[in-house]
């Protein structure tokens, strides 16, 4: 017999991710009603996407990760390194229904895919919420066929918050995650997908989530196929970061950095090398760290405003973040 995890402790999940709430939260616990109520709502967003969290098989590897349907006539979402090498998977359901599902495109560098159910709908399906909104705090909730499909159990809940939003797309959650737990959704506590699970942290509790913005830029390319990027563990390396399209020099005393070199992206923003970029955002850049750490957090399209100083006298500008595969 089938059991579902998901109601089976949940109020001593709860309880506990409330106690341990950080004091940074956005939807403060304080009492115990306040605790029944976060009950209602998780177990309501079980309830409603139990159906769509589906296993993903490859029967020619038998490698396994998980996925949600998005849309009825069967589109699953789910995180390129799942489906990598793939061009049909077994889409498994909680009940033990199996298709067959076509794999279509992937972005590596977000670690972002994309599988088509084979057979006609409708199929049960989640709506696809934002994951650029989620601040440090929200809570969210995981889901996933942890260590593959079992049939004697449906997928795990996992009840967290979000730790920190960036690099770019990403987001880290301290929602727990396993093996078999990847491609699988982060939803809001509107039961709708904001992330989907990409890779698990040195901690079970420390883990990253693709934000499901990313589908948004990438879609025409993702549901014709095309598969492009490369997954990077280093944030840093990643091809697809956001960047000013400067080149940084020394330190200044009292603060700033001197800008050394402008790509033409930049240049056209008004930079010139022998610049001192002062402030970001109205923030101080302290040094070439605290900016890459900066940039981390924003993805290619963001615009950010900047102040300089340039010939002693100090002027605002405003430049758009490109991909750095981008610049020139």
């Amino acid at each position: 017999m089938k059991h579902p995890r998901f109601f089976n402790g949940v109020a001593a999940a709860v309880l506990a991710s409330a106690l341990l709430q950080p004091a940074w939260s956005r939807e403060p616990v304080g009492s115990i009603e306040d605790i029944r109520k976060l009950e209602g709502k998780i177990a309501a967003v079980a309830e409603k996407a139990m159906k769509s969290t589906v296993a993903l098989i490859s029967e020619e590897s038998g490698a396994s990760g998980s996925g949600v349907i998005t849309s009825a006539d069967g589109l699953i979402l789910t995180a390129a390194h799942v489906i990598e090498g793939a061009e049909q998977v077994l889409v498994v359901f909680p009940d033990g229904k199996q298709v067959k599902g076509k794999v279509l495109g992937a972005n590596m560098s977000k670690d972002i895919g994309m599988v088509q159910i084979e057979e006609k709908g409708p199929w049960p399906f989640i709506e696809r919420g934002e994951s650029k909104p989620l601040e440090a705090g929200d809570w969210v909730i995981a889901m996933g066929h942890s260590t593959g499909f079992d049939p004697a159990r449906t997928p795990p809940v996992r009840f967290g918050s979000v730790v920190s939003d960036g690099p770019g797309n990403f987001l880290t959650t301290d929602c727990t995650l396993i093996g078999g737990d990847s491609g699988g959704p982060l939803f809001d506590l509107n039961g709708k997908i904001v992330g989907i699970n990409s890779s698990i942290g040195d901690a079970l509790k420390n883990n990253n989530h693709a934000g499901v913005d990313g589908f948004k830029e990438d879609w025409d390319r993702l549901i014709a196929g095309e598969v492009w990027g490369q997954l990077q563990m280093d944030p840093m390396s990643n091809p697809e970061r956001a960047v000013m399209g400067i080149e940084l020099g020394s330190q200044v005393r009292g603060g700033g950095i001197v800008i050394s070199g402008v790509s033409e992206h930049a240049s056209k923003a008004g930079i010139r090398p022998g610049d001192i970029l002062q402030s970001v955002e109205d923030k101080q850049v302290r040094d070439g760290r605290a900016l890459q750490i900066f940039l981390a957090k924003k993805q290619a399209g963001d615009k950010v405003k900047i102040g300089i100083l340039r010939a002693d006298k100090p002027l605002k500008l405003e430049i758009e973040l490109k991909q750095k595969n981008q610049i020139r």
